[in-house]
């Protein structure tokens, strides 16, 4: 039957319930890195819709709420982002969310700084964060928003590069991203994924 079914929850609801997952590590020395970009849309989108996301679930911090008349769980993983999978696995289980309702944003460092690209499917990358997801979920096909930071530069550590400080002119253009991931989100939920993509998959 699979991991998306009908839930014993909440029946009924499931097809126009949505579980939007940004990715990222818990505590203060991670807050502002680029490994935590998933993180930060989700802020932006709690604090646009005003939902509060406080509640400790699902090895989350989630929110509900409604976007478009549709009721949302904003979940951050507290797991650390190696393990996100297991968090991403229990909200969508328990809300039972089809896979085009589950949306999950992260960091890509295979995409310019600042550019955002949203996919219907795919596999994980190189990103360890969304194996953990994938391999969790037991299926790639749900929706994902990738917020672009950059490859490392030449003779640049790639854990300093995603979890390292963040130089100050390129602050703005992560805080702008962040926003626009979480209007590519909205625009999922109200317009569609097909008018999303034409929207936000730039460069």
């Amino acid at each position: 039957m699979g991991l998306f079914r009908r839930s014993k929850y909440e029946p009924g609801s499931a097809a126009d319930s949505y579980v939007i997952a940004g990715l990222g590590n818990p505590g203060k020395e991670y807050e502002n890195t680029r490994h935590n970009m998933g993180f930060r849309a989700i802020d932006v989108l709690s604090c646009d819709e005003g939902i509060d996301v406080s509640k400790s679930k699902f090895h989350s911090l989630i929110g509900r709420g409604r976007i478009g008349g549709r009721k949302i769980v904003l979940v951050k993983p507290q797991t650390y982002m190696n393990r996100s999978g297991i968090a991403v696995r229990e909200a969508a289980m328990y809300f039972d969310v089809p896979p085009q309702n589950l949306i999950v944003i992260y960091d890509d460092i295979d995409l310019p700084a600042g550019s955002i690209r949203i996919r219907k499917a795919g596999g994980p990358g190189t990103h360890n964060g969304m194996r953990s997801v994938v391999e969790q979920l037991g299926t790639q096909d749900f929706i994902r928003i990738r917020i672009g930071v950059g490859a490392a530069g030449s003779g640049e550590d790639l854990v300093d590069r995603v979890i390292g400080k963040v130089p100050k002119a390129e602050q703005e253009i992560l805080r702008e991203a962040a926003a626009e991931a979480a209007a590519a989100a909205r625009d999922i939920i109200t317009q569609g994924v097909d008018i999303a993509m034409n929207r936000h998959n730039h460069k």
